[in-house]
């Protein structure tokens, strides 16, 4: 073996090996596969906009952990990979792509735009499934979808008009959040920051007497020429002798009425409140409520219009400087104040969100009630489970889902208008007829639908319901459905909970009647070392790919894996990335000790391990199986890896081979054992393991089966004696470790040690791993304390090192230094915790500090006091 292991030499060609011998595939594991289990995950499709971040790494990766382990479990196992065509992001990007050579969408047309954006998608799409790859995971590559391959619109167009026609999609003019550049958005699809803008106090003149007026505060002074009335709350004092007059706009000089309404805080800025009820939405159920005009003063592109007199043309925003300075010159503006609120933002393009009335396709809100049903009566367990909260609150607050989007990339809305006046939803992408009159001029909706609508299908899509034709030569089987449906699990980032994980859930279940998956593993944000959010302005961004090169996939895996508790962010760091060094370069040395002891492991043979060492090693391996297994199989993914990692460098390397070195009979032993451990590593450090199990098996991936698609490891029967027996071994080497420190003899090799035992177990026999291990000449056990010598305690044992011989002079004085320190130490903060106004007005932080000082000088007095005891 090599002096150290290159990974750049292996991770490539073996993953390369493992995919043309189709591995990853659903029969990839037909030799262990067993009857009646199958397992099956849906890859969260990537945007075709760029490239993968570090919470895509973690997905991805605990995705590939479960499906191994499910794949070496014997499940017939299917990991469905896609991408998703992203409809605003992706054209925004080719839009800009555009735009810097000068040309727009419209100057080259819808079709020659698509057909620009497809060249788009497969330049970024082919980038992210290379990622992936480098990532080490193993999904069905064979059955790669695109949420707009032929299939899937197929897919899109049936469950569209199946909604339809059951009356849950409709159309109607209704407030929307409206993005001036990507047009209408669902409300996860906005964005809400705080804004550091002005509060601006505008004076409305009395229509019958204009020397005086009322104030109005307002964050938009340039939707005021779109207000249609002013609303005070009915038992407001200040202005009830108001309510019914006139008030006239400044500026436009447009009369519009004094109402009152319950809905106005009387604590707010002066308590009187203008309404714009086309743009706002609190404002437009006030409108509804007092049958007020509806005023739209801009267009879909923010422009202002002629409602705005002089301002006509102008964009929104930037005329709100301009429209505050002409309303100042007159007289309109009591006063500007420095403000912070919420503002809501496109969360693709930043742009500032507005309420506009439009012209829109909906979902409506009961879609989810059987969806919300379901999941409380058990049909979907969440991981965390306190997420099942956050999913009721937002389900039952759910309101209509507008799916229209002003775009032209993604699912053209399949609804046609005949010039006959009838409307209808069609599953062909080109029918050929008016169903009404038999005519053929109609057209179809311009819009294309949200690209959630089309994600939310995708736990049966992509197996095919609805796919029509379009597969049949294609690979899949006519029995995917059956077999794939429902998914066995999710794992996806909470923060798409509400974006794509509950439109899944009340899709499928309206589709299919049945709830997509059992079990929702949402896990959180992966942030720095600090616990900073990543982000390009902090400097912070984690690569995957620059990770995977400096350190290897397994590396990035391993400690993703084991920084993932549930419910917990992961700070990731490299201070990680170089423990999950040392823990690969611990393996490999740990076989190249084995392999100078033996040239080759054969297969693990319970039977054939006849050393108790050996004994020993296979029960910890036991444990170890059956505690991976367990928190596996509850999706405690950090808790399975660092399981394994116990086994692998604290039970195996540090115990396992250092006492082998006094029964090196048991190598072979060990050496099969360790070979048989490289199949329990294997879901989360694939290459490695891979590498050290033909190592050990003096094989190589090239000419023999890889251990992706062997028995993931079970456990028989565990054999408790001889755990307790070398963990005593092991208490005892601790033990006499430790007494031999407090006498400066650390490393020395000393000629004798006692033990006395609290048990009954006979350890005689093992004296020369105590021996050995502990740098003794002579062990001996003893029922008596041995006088004059160095003692340690421990909860099964005392040992005893006799000092005639040895000088403890120079240890006593050094002993008696640090006690006095200590003595003097716990003296100076007694008596600052004994001082009461200290304690009044010091911060809490400070005490506590002072507390924990302490406790734990008296600790540490206490031991010393115990080793002047043992040596005086």
């Amino acid at each position: 073996m090599a002096e150290f292991y290159d990974p750049k030499t292996i991770e490539e060609k073996f993953y390369k090996i493992c995919e043309e011998r189709g591995y990853f595939e659903i029969d990839g594991n037909k030799n262990i596969q067993e009857d009646n289990k199958t397992f099956c995950i849906m890859m969260p499709p990537p945007n075709v906009t760029g490239v993968l971040h570090i919470g895509h790494a973690l997905t991805f990766t605990l995705q590939d952990i479960i499906t191994r382990y499910k794949r070496m479990d014997g499940y017939k196992t299917l990991w469905q990979p896609g991408l998703d065509h992203a409809g605003i992001a992706t054209q925004n990007v080719v839009e800009k792509q555009l735009l810097a050579s000068g040309i727009t969408k419209e100057q080259i047309g819808r079709e020659e735009f698509l057909k620009k954006t497809w060249e788009w998608k497969e330049k970024s799409g082919g980038q992210i499934v290379y990622q992936m790859r480098r990532l080490g995971i193993t999904p069905a590559w064979s059955r790669e979808r695109f949420t707009m391959d032929e299939g899937l619109k197929n897919a899109v167009r049936k469950a569209f008009v199946s909604l339809y026609n059951k009356g849950l999609i409709i159309r109607g003019n209704y407030m929307v959040n409206w993005c001036t550049h990507d047009g209408a958005l669902s409300d996860v699809e906005v964005e809400h920051k705080a804004n550091k803008g002005k509060l601006y106090h505008l004076k409305y003149p009395l229509a019958d007497e204009k020397s005086k007026f009322v104030v109005v505060a307002t964050t938009r002074p340039e939707t005021y020429f779109g207000d249609t009335a002013v609303m005070v709350n009915p038992n407001d004092e200040r202005y009830r002798n108001l309510i019914g007059k006139e008030l006239i706009l400044p500026l436009i000089e447009r009369k519009i009425k004094i109402i009152a309404d319950n809905h106005v805080d009387m604590s707010f800025g002066t308590g009187v409140v203008k309404v714009t009820p086309a743009h706002d939405t609190n404002d437009y159920e006030v409108g509804k409520r007092h049958n007020l005009e509806f005023i739209t003063i801009f267009d879909e592109k923010g422009i202002l219009n002629d409602y705005c007199a002089k301002f006509k043309g102008l964009e929104r925003l930037e005329a709100r400087d301009m429209v505050v300075a002409e309303l100042e010159s007159k007289g309109f503006v009591e006063k500007i104040e420095d403000y912070e609120n919420q503002v809501g933002y496109c969360y693709r393009c930043k742009n500032v969100v507005e309420p506009y009335i439009s012209k829109q396709w909906f979902v409506k809100s009961e879609i989810a009630d059987e969806a919300i049903k379901s999941v409380n009566e058990g049909g979907a367990k969440f991981y965390p489970s306190h997420w099942i909260n956050s999913f009721n609150a937002w389900m039952r607050e759910l309101k209509d889902w507008c799916i229209s989007r002003q775009l032209w990339w993604g699912h053209r809305i399949p609804v046609f208008y005949c010039e006959c006046g009838h409307e209808w939803a069609d599953e062909n992408e080109k029918p050929l007829k008016c169903p009404k009159c038999g005519g053929d001029k109609f057209t179809q909706d311009p819009d294309v639908l949200d690209t959630w609508f089309s994600s939310g299908l995708w736990p049966f899509s992509t197996l095919g319901w609805g796919n029509g034709n379009a597969l049949k030569n294609e690979k899949w089987l006519e029995s995917d459905l059956s077999e794939f449906y429902p998914n066995s699990m999710l794992i996806t980032g909470f923060d798409i909970l509400f974006f794509w994980v509950a439109r899944m859930m009340f899709q499928s279940n309206n589709a299919l009647g049945e709830l997509p998956f059992k079990d929702i593993y949402l896990h959180a944000l992966v942030k720095d070392k600090d616990g900073k959010k990543m982000s390009k302005s902090s400097g912070n961004i984690i690569d995957p790919l620059d990770m995977i090169d400096e350190y290897s996939a397994d590396i990035l895996r391993f400690t993703l894996t084991i920084l993932c508790a549930q419910g917990r962010d992961v700070r990731m760091s490299d201070e990680q990335m170089v423990l999950s060094r040392n823990f690969t370069n611990k393996l490999y040395n740990a076989t190249k000790f084995l392999r100078m002891n033996v040239d080759k492991f054969s297969d693990l043979d319970e039977n054939a391990v006849h050393t108790e060492l050996g004994k020993y090693i296979l029960n910890r391996f036991k444990i170890a199986i059956n505690e991976t297994r367990k928190a596996l199989d509850s999706y405690r993914f950090n808790d399975a890896a660092d399981r394994v990692y116990k086994f692998l460098w604290d039970e195996f390397c540090d115990w396992g081979i250092e006492l082998s070195k006094a029964d090196k009979s048991a190598i072979s032993e060990l050496g099969s054992i360790f070979k048989e451990s490289m199949k329990l590593l294997s879901p989360f450090m694939p290459f490695i393991s891979e590498y050290l199990y033909h190592e050990l098996s003096s094989t190589n991936l090239e000419n023999s089966t890889s251990i992706m698609i062997f028995k993931y490891p079970k456990a028989s029967k565990i054999d408790e004696a001889i755990i307790s027996k070398f963990e005593l071994i092991i208490e005892a080497i601790i033990s006499i470790r430790r007494a031999k420190s407090t006498i400066d003899q650390g490393n020395a090799k000393i000629s004798k040690a006692f033990i006395k035992l609290n048990s009954n177990l006979d350890i005689a026999n093992y004296l020369n791993f105590i021996k050995l291990l502990a740098k003794c000449e002579n062990v001996e056990i003893t029922k008596d304390i041995i006088p004059n010598s160095a003692r340690d305690v421990s909860e099964n044992l005392e040992s005893f090192i006799p000092l005639a011989g040895v000088d403890t002079t120079a240890i006593i004085a050094r002993l008696n230094s640090q006690k006095s320190k200590l003595e003097k130490e716990i003296a100076k903060l007694e008596n600052m915790l004994s001082n009461e106004k200290f304690v009044a007005n010091a911060p809490q932080a400070v005490l506590q500090t002072n507390k924990d000082g302490l406790a734990a000088a008296k600790d540490k007095l206490a031991k010393v006091t115990n080793e002047l005891g043992n040596l005086t």
